[in-house]
Protein backbone atom coordinates (compact mmCIF):
# COMPACT_ATOMS: atom_id res chain seq x y z
CA UNK A 1 0.00 0.00 0.00
CA UNK A 2 0.94 3.56 -1.17
CA UNK A 3 1.49 5.74 2.41
CA UNK A 4 4.19 8.62 0.54
CA UNK A 5 4.01 10.22 -2.55
CA UNK A 6 7.36 10.16 -4.20
CA UNK A 7 7.13 14.03 -5.14
CA UNK A 8 6.34 16.94 -4.00
CA UNK A 9 3.14 16.64 -2.90
CA UNK A 10 2.23 17.11 0.66
CA UNK A 11 -1.01 15.24 1.06
CA UNK A 12 -2.21 15.01 4.85
CA UNK A 13 -4.02 11.25 3.91
CA UNK A 14 -3.29 9.06 1.04
CA UNK A 15 -2.81 9.71 -2.25
CA UNK A 16 -6.12 8.92 -4.23
CA UNK A 17 -5.62 9.52 -7.97
CA UNK A 18 -9.18 9.83 -10.40
CA UNK A 19 -8.50 9.41 -13.78
CA UNK A 20 -11.24 10.30 -16.42
CA UNK A 21 -11.50 8.57 -19.95
CA UNK A 22 -13.01 6.44 -21.94
CA UNK A 23 -12.37 2.51 -22.91
CA UNK A 24 -13.41 0.21 -25.83
CA UNK A 25 -14.47 -3.28 -25.35
CA UNK A 26 -13.52 -3.94 -29.27
CA UNK A 27 -11.89 -1.30 -31.94
CA UNK A 28 -15.32 -1.18 -33.55
CA UNK A 29 -17.93 -0.35 -30.63
CA UNK A 30 -18.25 2.90 -29.13
CA UNK A 31 -16.46 3.91 -26.29
CA UNK A 32 -17.59 3.61 -22.52
CA UNK A 33 -17.14 6.51 -20.12
CA UNK A 34 -15.35 5.91 -17.06
CA UNK A 35 -13.49 7.08 -13.71
CA UNK A 36 -10.83 5.02 -12.42
CA UNK A 37 -9.88 5.80 -8.42
CA UNK A 38 -6.78 4.27 -7.67
CA UNK A 39 -3.47 4.55 -4.87
CA UNK A 40 -0.61 5.10 -6.48
CA UNK A 41 2.88 6.96 -5.88
CA UNK A 42 3.03 9.28 -9.03
CA UNK A 43 0.63 9.29 -12.07
CA UNK A 44 3.10 7.49 -14.52
CA UNK A 45 2.38 4.83 -12.19
CA UNK A 46 -1.41 5.33 -11.12
CA UNK A 47 -1.45 5.74 -15.87
CA UNK A 48 0.09 2.15 -15.64
CA UNK A 49 -2.17 0.32 -13.08
CA UNK A 50 -5.20 1.67 -14.46
CA UNK A 51 -4.25 0.45 -17.79
CA UNK A 52 -3.78 -2.86 -16.24
CA UNK A 53 -6.86 -2.97 -14.91
CA UNK A 54 -8.81 -1.78 -18.10
CA UNK A 55 -7.10 -4.97 -19.64
CA UNK A 56 -7.85 -7.48 -17.17
CA UNK A 57 -11.53 -5.91 -17.58
CA UNK A 58 -11.51 -6.65 -21.26
CA UNK A 59 -10.99 -3.52 -22.58
CA UNK A 60 -8.63 -3.20 -25.93
CA UNK A 61 -7.81 0.30 -25.86
CA UNK A 62 -8.50 3.57 -23.94
CA UNK A 63 -8.03 7.16 -24.26
CA UNK A 64 -7.12 8.44 -20.97
CA UNK A 65 -8.47 12.30 -20.84
CA UNK A 66 -7.27 14.22 -17.17
CA UNK A 67 -5.52 12.77 -14.14
CA UNK A 68 -5.41 14.50 -10.86
CA UNK A 69 -5.12 13.16 -6.57
CA UNK A 70 -8.55 13.64 -5.18
CA UNK A 71 -8.34 16.27 -2.44
CA UNK A 72 -11.48 15.67 -0.20
CA UNK A 73 -13.17 12.08 0.44
CA UNK A 74 -16.35 12.17 -2.17
CA UNK A 75 -19.49 11.95 -0.25
CA UNK A 76 -22.08 10.53 -3.42
CA UNK A 77 -22.10 7.59 -5.04
CA UNK A 78 -20.78 5.92 -7.20
CA UNK A 79 -17.77 7.82 -6.11
CA UNK A 80 -17.31 7.22 -2.14
CA UNK A 81 -18.07 3.29 -2.94
CA UNK A 82 -14.83 3.72 -5.51
CA UNK A 83 -12.61 5.89 -3.12
CA UNK A 84 -13.18 3.47 -0.20
CA UNK A 85 -11.99 0.62 -2.77
CA UNK A 86 -9.50 2.78 -3.81
CA UNK A 87 -7.94 3.21 -0.24
CA UNK A 88 -8.50 -0.65 0.05
CA UNK A 89 -6.01 -0.85 -2.50
CA UNK A 90 -8.25 -1.82 -5.41
CA UNK A 91 -8.54 -0.04 -8.87
CA UNK A 92 -11.89 1.12 -9.25
CA UNK A 93 -13.69 1.25 -12.94
CA UNK A 94 -16.79 3.27 -12.52
CA UNK A 95 -18.52 2.91 -16.26
CA UNK A 96 -21.06 5.59 -16.93
CA UNK A 97 -23.96 4.22 -19.71
CA UNK A 98 -23.38 5.21 -23.32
Amino acid sequence: MVTAPDNDNNLEGPMVFIIIGKAYESKDMQGIDLHIMLQAPDDDSAVREALNALSEEGFVEADLDQIGVLQEVPLEEPHASAYQGALEGEVAIIRFAP
